[in-house]
């Protein structure tokens, strides 16, 4: 079982600022309208090669999340089920590719009610992470997209929850928000996956 996998999948927890903004929301046919309808717009294979995880290889296993999923990694399930009603949570779907050497990619995709929640969940998660894991949090770096975040952590030695240098990446597009994580055996490999998954991903969702 992958408990690095687990480490990565811990939402962010005690965002207490309120989502302000308009709610403006995609159109209904371009959103997916399930879980499962999201599934096949998350990429399959990554640059790097490495191998894709079984869901079940994973602790917290993979694959679709519900709010009462994302509710559960925190340590009040219950006062997180309010915040990601905040937020307009609606489902995601999460999947891995690593090896036993302890290179891991993931990709994590949260749909929402609205762009609002999107964004503001994304920034979130970039600023907890980065308290968490420390290093240089990037916003709207130039290797990435417009609206995202980027954070590199050297791995010497890794943090706890981290199994060598890594690259974490956020993004708010449209109603989802799309986060892409690698452990690599360089900061410069991790950051080169993460740019070139995070393009792919955002390519296979719905215009914003």
């Amino acid at each position: 079982m992958w408990a690095a996998a687990a480490v990565l999948l811990l939402p962010a927890t005690g965002c207490d600022r309120a989502v302000d903004g308009v709610a403006s929301a995609a159109p209904v046919d371009d959103v997916p309208e399930a879980p499962a309808d999201l599934e096949p717009l998350i990429v399959s294979h990554v640059p790097s090669e490495l191998p894709r995880l079984a869901d079940t290889e994973v602790e917290p296993p993979a694959g679709p999340k519900t709010v009462e999923d994302v509710a559960q990694y925190a340590d009040d399930p219950a006062r997180e089920r309010a915040v990601l009603a905040e937020y307009g949570y609606r489902w995601g779907w999460e999947r891995f590719w690593g090896t036993g050497s302890g290179a891991l990619t993931g990709v994590f995709v949260d749909q929402f009610a609205h762009r609002v929640g999107a964004d503001a969940y994304a920034a979130d998660l970039a600023a907890n992470e980065a308290d968490r894991y420390g290093g240089l949090l990037q916003d709207d770096p130039p290797e990435l997209p417009g609206g995202c975040w980027l954070l590199v952590v050297d791995g010497d030695p890794p943090p706890p929850g981290l199994t060598g240098p890594a690259a974490l990446s956020w993004c708010g597009h449209g109603v989802f928000s799309v986060s892409v994580t690698a452990v690599a055996g360089t900061t410069d490999a991790a950051r080169e996956e993460v740019r070139a998954v995070l393009r792919a991903q955002l390519q296979r969702l719905p215009p914003r």
